[in-house]
């Protein structure tokens, strides 16, 4: 009867009256979100697909340019070539990663503090970093090349290690949150039965975290298979498909072809995307209301195997990040090993000297400030706006996209669709604006959900009783929503900083000579036989990033202290 009397937009009317707001306002928000998430992904993505489906004039060719791919043997061995190199390191890099976080969360070994600090070092440097220290490690001037019994660290071997290097923090984070969440009568009960611990740890351990493994697994995957940093520095003859489209575009000129390629490599993402949600939906809570918190208690014997087994990766992780900060101060490689700064005389090499680095704060500082600003108000019109379900989820939906879109095939869209001479944007295209937009649309999905997520732990009721006291959304939104949301803020704004500083494949394509980027400095100038200089500018880079941190954690301090009073219980 209330449904005859009272139609289902009309009580979402009623509703968004009742919370003082205008149905037109967040109606015509969603619209500018759509718009603004159209412009930044959907539209450049069709464009780049238009592309590959055209001839180099522009004329509709229909699948002659994939067909043309397929015929290439050398083109072909690079699909079989990323698959191989990008399982090999899911597989290493699930393993250890799984090892290091059950030593992190499941002992009480000497040293955890440190171990879970040095596993976040290599998540700061960016990804070319690693690959420039392996080659003064084990390349043909290296100090163990010995250990590699004659086999040649450029090529897959270098890649591999280069990219799980890389890629282990982030699976040590997925697979530490999966294993902090367990229910210690699971274990009451294996103890119980008198369980051996290898049994238990097959049999409940492992099922508990299945989910947490397969994220971690499709995670490695997808940024091993769409790195391009690693394969360009140390990758030699050994192609891969994120190379080979820096090769058809810049090196041939052939954007027909990269934009094939470009597809091609999406699909696997999208893949592994598309699994990757499939296998959360069918996910189901393990850590019910009468679950009781795992504590665990100090074995001897346990904690110092687990510390034996973990050594090897912290003395790993210090030796290639501190392989790299000596090569940088080496004064001739390996000739003269007198340390000094002459590498770090940037504006003497290739790549755009110090103001790339320069513009490369600015650009993540913009992105930072501008991302953090945008996908919250995004986040809060999918979260918190009431009735408009539709226009919600469209914009839900759109934000998903970019997780499944490879910086390189993001950064060619780019050029296709803002480098169009009819674009009514195309003004920003080369300028500092187009590298704050390519970043943010990159790294949007993360950063949404993780703003979702934190929106959702707020009860609706406070905009609620906010309403009956006759205050504004907006007020209710600055006053209550963004202080319990400011933890999540700050770590928003850090992840896009970092990955902004760091990040090359997004923006390859993109920077022009006023705003070369110090990520891409590196690239160039490892390019131009500078290596000990690019291997200075990553590690300029890392020590940024690290300083950023830190700023981060006082800043964090800082603000929470003073407005997050309320979470402290009371003595």
């Amino acid at each position: 009867m209330d449904t005859l009397l009272n139609p289902p937009g009309f009580l979402a009317k009623k509703r968004a009256r009742l919370l003082g707001i205008d149905c037109s306002l967040p109606i015509l928000c969603l619209l500018v979100a759509i718009a603004m998430l159209a412009i930044a992904l959907v539209l450049p993505l069709y464009s780049l697909l238009s592309k590959s489906l055209e001839d180099r004039h522009g004329q509709f060719v229909g699948l002659a340019n994939f067909r043309a791919y397929v015929a290439d043997p050398s083109l072909m061995h690079s699909i079989t070539n990323s698959l191989w190199v990008a399982s090999l390191t899911t597989l290493i890099v699930v393993s250890l990663a799984l090892m290091t976080a059950f030593a992190l969360t499941r002992s009480r070994m000497p040293g955890r503090g440190l171990l879970k600090v040095l596993v976040m070092g290599p998540i700061f440097a960016p990804s070319l970093l690693p690959a420039i220290s392996m080659v003064y490690l084990f390349g043909n001037q290296g100090v163990l090349k010995d250990l590699l019994m004659g086999h040649s660290i450029y090529g897959p071997i270098g890649i591999v290690v280069s990219m799980s290097f890389w890629c282990f923090p982030h699976a040590v984070m997925i697979l530490c949150t999966a294993l902090e969440n367990s229910d210690a009568r699971l274990y009451e009960s294996a103890r119980a039965l008198r369980t051996s611990p290898l049994r238990a740890f097959m049999t409940v351990t492992l099922p508990s975290i299945k989910y947490g493994l397969i994220s971690a697994a499709f995670v490695v995957f997808t940024l091993a298979i769409t790195d391009f940093g690693a394969p360009k520095v140390i990758g030699g003859q050994y192609n891969v498909l994120a190379t080979d489209i820096y090769k058809q575009v810049i090196g041939l000129q052939n954007f027909q072809m990269g934009s094939v390629v470009s597809v091609i490599l999406l699909l696997p993402a999208v893949l592994a995307f598309a699994v990757d949600r499939w296998v959360q939906r069918r996910q189901v809570a393990l850590l019910t209301a009468r679950a009781e918190p795992l504590r665990v208690k100090p074995h001897r014997a346990r904690d110092w195997s687990l510390l034996l087994l973990c050594t090897p990766v912290a003395v790993v992780i210090l030796g290639v990040l501190g392989m790299a900060v000596y090569a940088s101060l080496v004064t001739f490689w390996p000739y003269n090993l007198d340390l000094s700064f002459n590498n770090y005389r940037f504006d003497l090499m290739d790549g755009g000297g110090w103001g790339a680095y320069f513009n490369s704060l600015q650009m993540a500082g913009w992105t930072a400030v501008i991302g953090t600003l945008v996908i919250f108000a995004n986040a809060y019109l999918v979260e918190k706006v009431p009735g408009l379900g539709p226009l919600r989820t469209l914009v839900h939906l759109m934000a998903m996209v970019p997780l499944a879109v490879p910086g390189m095939v993001l950064g060619l869209s780019y050029i296709f669709f803002f480098n169009e001479p009819g674009n009514p944007l195309n003004g920003i295209y080369g300028t500092l604006a187009i590298l704050v937009l390519c970043t943010i649309a990159h790294y949007y999905t993360v950063c949404h959900l993780t703003l979702v997520t934190a929106l959702k732990q707020i009860d609706g009721e406070f905009e609620a009783v906010s309403a009956s006291l006759k205050v504004p959304f907006y007020v209710t939104c600055w006053r209550v929503t963004l202080p319990v949301c400011l933890p999540a803020l700050l770590e928003v704004a850090l992840y896009l900083f970092v990955n902004a500083l760091n990040t090359v494949s997004a923006v390859v394509f993109l920077y022009s000579s006023q705003t070369a980027l110090a990520s891409v400095a590196v690239l160039n100038m490892d390019d131009a036989g500078d290596i000990a200089p690019a291997a200075a500018m990553g590690v300029v880079l890392m020590l940024t990033c690290i300083g950023v941190k830190g700023l981060h954690w006082g800043l964090s301090r800082l603000l929470l202290g003073r407005s997050q009073c309320w979470r402290q219980a009371r003595a």
